[in-house]
């Protein structure tokens, strides 16, 4: 089987790029001068000449909750022209498979946690990273359209936790929850500072999945792509706080200093912890626990730093 990986330069792409050389596929990973997901014309004529079996859609704009608050427009239009742009043109030239990768910020901000599939679209949705979930549910909703109407096309969402690992981005401004907190508590280590800040009071919750695990579950869903459910979470089933990201985090990198609570700053949703029933009873669960994913995650962190 031939498969198409988008973001392939990206941190889960580079993920499922590693965990493909487990198994037989002839994997395609165009960059974006062979194939524009901007442009639908690109698009078509890379999928034309080369045919792929089936997409795994992982491409996208990504970034932390400072990103999302300065560049909504940005994380709206980009993320919705690449999801409906490809899965447009892959219906065009008649690729019947489609795993399309989302996120768990499509729920809504209010809705009871643990999240369910069926939540999507039940509320409102989170401010600070409004225009990107709304872009991901764009694209899930095109791919359910598409399933229930076209014969034989399968095209579905995997709609993971937080993400975080190797190939992370560990800049301030771009950088997630936990690649930012290794890099500030690096650097803190690193100067001697007595303190360092935790946005918001701490007391909100996240659930973050190494991402090796979730190119794990991309190749056991296609293993198993027709008893996959049309919407499927992917994620832990349990949270932590933000203090303790802080805390284990510290710990790993051998910080003693304290931490305070600039409660002036947006902590984002309280809590967003998703329902892994479906998951489980699918056949899949993570592996990875989160000291050995951060212990992972650090080691890439100063191997990059020393190159």
């Amino acid at each position: 089987m031939k498969i198409l990986i988008t973001g392939g330069s990206g941190m889960v792409g580079r993920n499922l790029i590693e965990k493909s050389r487990e198994f037989s596929y002839e994997v395609l990973t165009p960059t974006r001068a062979e194939m524009d997901l901007l442009s639908p014309l690109s698009i078509h004529n890379f999928l034309q000449r080369n045919l792929p079996d089936c997409i795994v859609h992982c491409a996208g704009l990504v970034g932390g909750i400072a990103a999302n608050i300065a560049n909504p427009i940005e994380f709206l239009s980009t993320n919705a022209y690449i999801g409906l742009n490809l899965i447009s043109e892959c219906t065009k030239i008649g690729i019947k498979r489609f795993l399309n990768l989302a996120s768990s910020c499509m729920y809504p901000r209010n809705a009871p946690n643990p999240l369910r599939e069926e939540m999507i679209l039940q509320g409102e949705l989170e401010p600070t990273n409004e225009g990107y979930a709304l872009a991901k549910i764009l694209a899930t909703r095109m791919c359910e359209y598409i399933t229930r109407t076209q014969n034989d096309y399968l095209y579905k969402t995997a709609i993971p936790c937080n993400l975080y690992g190797k190939y992370d981005k560990f800049e301030p401004t771009r950088a997630h929850l936990i690649p930012a907190v290794i890099a500030k508590i690096h650097k803190a280590k690193e100067q001697n500072l007595p303190q360092v800040e935790i946005w918001g009071d701490g007391s909100a919750r996240r659930e973050f999945m190494y991402a090796e695990d979730l190119a794990d579950f991309v190749f056991y869903a296609l293993e198993n792509f027709e008893k996959m459910p049309q919407n499927l979470n992917v994620g832990l089933g349990y949270d932590y706080t933000i203090d303790e990201y802080y805390q284990t985090i510290a710990k790993i990198i051998g910080y003693e200093g304290r931490f305070y609570h600039d409660t002036q700053k947006p902590s984002g949703m309280q809590q967003k912890l998703i329902d892994n029933t479906r998951l489980k009873a699918f056949g899949w669960n993570p592996k990875i626990s989160l000291e050995n994913g951060i212990q992972e995650t650090y080691k890439y962190f100063l191997a990059q730093r020393k190159e």
